[in-house]
């Protein structure tokens, strides 16, 4: 049986109930999660502070938290944060060219429609209500396959072009080859020309 990938997701909410909850829902549902409780600190597990801050202030994530190395899938974040809110760090993420591409969804208490709609406007994926559910963790995985899918078709371009390039960077062995299959035209040309005036010769005699 295959294994099913695990993808990982970047958890942000500064309330520590919420925190534990949405964490314990990823992990029910088979995610990596690693949490922080501020925009801030998600820009900086990113890699997107500046050297001095992170210095100054470094991140609060759980105990079993993944290494800075490790490729993030998904953020997921709260909307009402003091400082940075959900919608200041989705804005930071699509302005960002290495981050743009990693699907943002956003959780909120309160349902206040023009909210939804400007962050889905500004590229969030989703937008969850609290208390989110499973069934709300549930969605999650179609973005993610989705966006590996996507991310297959854009490799395609790309490797028919590095196959072009090693052709072109190997003129000498196409050469050769063109050499190859012209000598083995003369050959065969040579065969019937010799059989042709053997064979004059013979009914000439």
């Amino acid at each position: 049986m295959a294994v099913e990938e695990q993808f990982h997701v970047l958890a942000v909410d500064d309330s520590l109930v919420d925190r534990k909850l949405i964490e314990k829902l990823l992990k029910t549902s088979s995610f990596q999660v690693t949490a922080v409780d501020s925009g801030s600190k998600a820009l900086e597990f990113l890699g997107l502070q500046e050297e001095e801050q992170r210095n100054q202030n470094p991140p609060s994530v759980s105990p079993n938290h993944l290494p800075q190395e490790m490729v993030v899938n998904l953020i997921i974040t709260d909307y009402s944060m003091p400082g940075m809110t959900g919608f200041d760090l989705l804005r930071k993420i699509k302005e960002s060219s290495s981050l743009k591409d990693i699907p943002v969804v956003i959780m909120s208490s309160e349902n206040i429609p023009s909210r939804i709609n400007r962050c889905l406007e500004e590229g969030a994926e989703d937008f969850f209500l609290k208390p989110v559910q499973l069934s709300d963790v549930s969605k999650l995985r179609p973005h993610l396959l989705r966006r590996k899918a996507d991310g297959e078709e854009e490799e395609k371009p790309r490797r028919i072009i590095r196959k072009r390039k090693k052709i072109e960077e190997s003129p000498t062995q196409l050469l050769m080859e063109d050499l190859n299959n012209v000598i083995s035209i003369e050959d065969i040309f040579g065969e019937l020309n010799y059989e042709f005036y053997h064979k004059r010769w013979k009914f000439g005699s």
